[in-house]
């Protein structure tokens, strides 16, 4: 038998590898004659940075950049030859802000622009950017604030890495879909909207690139936007890219069982997310989603798509803040992989 672990992080808890290891470890339990493959993925937003440089064996380095409030941190970015991989989420991501300080108003993307810097002052002149995960909604103003982006932007090649096809502006925008998530009161969401509209103005002015209505322009609060406009940015499907650096299709070309997972799984699960590119490169084969918590309204639409089982580990009774401990999330995955191959 060959089983082929290929889940997302889980988010603040796990990371993607840790996530593939735990299941392993269980699956080898129960089948101790079995070969076990782990693919650690991500789609472009957290995780990202560990899923290529694990794949593609990358130099990480750790650069001191500003994080999304002004305040210094040490954030890691990685190197391959003149390739440099960057995630957004390690210089302005939500996860660097504790719940009351999140704050779109005044959070900023400007960390994004320092790796930048570092990257191409290390020789990369083809940059890859996860977006995802950031607290951010400043349509990519903090990034271009940096002395010398701009520059930067105009002569390197940069490919952006995405799960999200919302545009800058309107009702699917980036104010108005994510920065609720990120603290944002309906009031703010509006002031948010009226200033991505001035950005998306100027953007156009000094560009001649009309950001607004552009798939995926919102990802990173509009840093998609504002890196497709300077740097004529080719936005790809992050999954899709990890899991070509990962050789996942070779990977599960003869397994019997191939598990995934993520934190939380609901209908957005079907949207570009680790799980469903999993099950979209394994017709035909069993794909097991483990996610820590599963939206029961959801379980009808993740059993149409196609997958073979759904759980959620978390047990019902299990308060968040319990399941949420690293070594508690771990011995859940366990007990969920044993249920599934008993």
């Amino acid at each position: 038998m060959k089983i082929v672990i290929a889940p997302d992080s889980y988010k603040e808890c796990l990371s993607s590898r840790e996530v593939a290891a735990t299941m392993a470890e269980a699956a080898l339990q129960v089948c101790p004659s079995a070969e076990v493959v782990q693919i650690p993925l991500a789609d472009g937003g957290e995780g990202t940075l560990d899923a290529l440089t694990w794949a593609l064996d990358a130099k990480v380095h750790e650069a001191r950049v500003s994080d999304p409030l002004g305040r210094t941190i040490d954030a890691r970015f990685a190197t391959l030859g003149d390739t440099g991989i960057i995630e957004v989420a390690q210089a302005c991501g939500l996860n660097l802000l504790k719940p009351m300080e999140r704050n779109p108003i005044i959070a900023s993307s400007r960390g994004v622009g320092e790796l930048i810097m570092e990257a191409y002052g290390r020789g990369c002149r083809r940059i890859v950017i996860g977006l995802g995960g950031s607290a951010t909604c400043d349509g990519g103003a903090g990034m271009l604030a940096v002395p010398g982006v701009r520059d930067v932007l105009r002569e390197a090649t940069v490919e952006l890495l995405c799960d999200v096809d919302n545009p800058f502006t309107g009702p699917d925008g980036a104010a108005r879909v994510f920065a609720p998530q990120k603290g944002a009161s309906p009031a703010d969401v509006e002031k948010l909207e009226s200033r991505m509209a001035e950005l998306a103005r100027e953007i156009a002015a000094e560009t001649g690139v009309d950001v607004s209505s552009i798939p995926g322009a919102g990802a990173a609060g509009g840093l998609g936007g504002a890196l497709i406009a300077y740097a004529d940015a080719e936005m790809t499907s992050g999954v899709d890219k990890v899991m070509l650096y990962t050789h996942f299709d070779a990977a599960i070309r003869d397994a019997d069982i191939v598990f995934t997972g993520e934190g939380r799984s609901d209908f957005q699960t079907l949207n570009g997310k680790v799980p469903y590119g999993v099950l979209r490169h394994c017709i035909g084969k069993k794909v097991a989603l483990l996610s820590g918590m599963v939206d029961a309204s959801a379980m009808g639409a993740l059993y149409g798509a196609g997958f073979w089982a759904v759980r959620a580990v978390t047990p019902e009774d299990m308060p968040t803040v319990v399941a949420m401990d690293p070594e508690v999330a771990k011995q859940n995955i366990f007990s969920a992989v044993i249920r599934i191959l008993s």
